[in-house]
């Protein structure tokens, strides 16, 4: 039996055309929560919206709380809890995780 992640790769990849492997799910996520998708990044633009996703993903858990967005539209959020230390592995499953939430959330899988 196929696993969320595994599901939710496959109905995004039907959907956008393309493989997505993680982080092109974490820059979607990113873009999405920004709401500027139809623009040109540069590389260290690219890396601010994948933070983005990240500090969204996050939130639920407690690392971070949204301050708000600054002139430009850009959310902003304070750390409220440093991350634990994680194993490579450990990191990758509690993201993996926090993706498959946000997606059940939008009831996307």
């Amino acid at each position: 039996m196929a696993s969320d992640w595994e599901i939710l790769q496959k109905k995004l990849s039907e959907r956008f055309g393309g493989e997505m492997d993680y982080d092109s799910i974490l820059f979607m996520i990113g873009l999405n929560e920004l709401g500027k998708p139809f623009q040109k990044y540069k590389k260290d633009q690219k890396l601010e919206v994948m933070h983005v996703a990240i500090c969204t993903l996050l939130e639920p858990f407690g690392f971070y709380e949204f301050e708000g967005k600054d002139d430009d539209g850009w959310p902003h959020w304070k750390l409220k809890e440093n991350l634990p230390h994680l194993e490579a592995k450990q990191q990758n499953k509690l993201i993996i995780d926090a993706i498959i939430d946000y997606f059940k959330k939008g009831e996307f899988i």
